[in-house]
């Protein structure tokens, strides 16, 4: 698939890609010689964001299936949460405090 080059959409605007896109579904814009950018009809990008939604809910039906996923109310879920983020592998207790972020340190000018 030939490329439209930065140049190209310059000159021509979005006439180059109307001209790409009426032989393929999606055209590849180059910069510089490397493939940067591709662009294509919404009616294009409204079908595959739709095939990867579906990819998406397939693998969470899998998921389920295969019985990878937890059962849990709010609050537990949020001190499983929290335990995952303080390194820990189960909750003991109370949710842990997310650690503050700590202020920079200054060194001495010389």
């Amino acid at each position: 698939m030939p490329a439209l080059t930065a140049n190209d959409l310059k000159t021509r605007g979005v006439a180059a890609i109307e001209e790409s896109l009426a032989h393929q579904p999606e055209a590849v814009i180059s910069v510089r010689g490397k493939d940067r950018f591709v662009v294509m009809e919404m009616a294009q990008y409204d079908y595959l964001r739709e095939c990867e939604l579906d990819a998406a809910l397939a693998q969470s039906h899998a998921d389920m299936a295969a019985g990878r996923y937890v059962s849990e109310s709010a609050q537990a879920h949020a001190a499983r949460l929290d335990a995952l983020l303080a390194g820990d592998s189960a909750p003991a207790g109370p949710p842990a405090k997310r650690p503050s972020a700590k202020k920079p340190v200054r060194r001495a000018s010389r």
